[in-house]
């Protein structure tokens, strides 16, 4: 089973005033992905300026053009893609 991996690292040094309205608008939307079946686990690291997604069932591709949608995304300082083989 083929996964994509999403490491997502935000520019802490940038934080915009209305944050907690855009962690809000982020919640909604990795809500609906988790219900459509693409985003299998979601992870806040542990540094608290970021996040690991881990999605199914998708290519690298898709995941990229998904992960522009995301609101924290205008935020990034980067965000690195692994394709993962799911052994167990």
């Amino acid at each position: 089973m083929t996964r994509v991996q999403a490491i997502l690292t935000l520019d802490m040094e940038n934080i915009p005033a209305n944050f907690p309205e855009i962690i809000k608008h982020e919640q909604e939307v990795v809500a609906k992905w988790k219900e459509e079946g693409i985003l299998e686990n979601l992870f806040l690291r542990q540094e608290r300026n970021g996040a690991v997604l881990i999605f199914k069932d998708i290519d690298e591709e898709k995941v990229k053009e998904l992960m522009t949608t995301l609101p924290l995304y205008k935020l990034k300082k980067s965000v690195e893609y692994l394709n993962l083989i799911k052994q167990f």
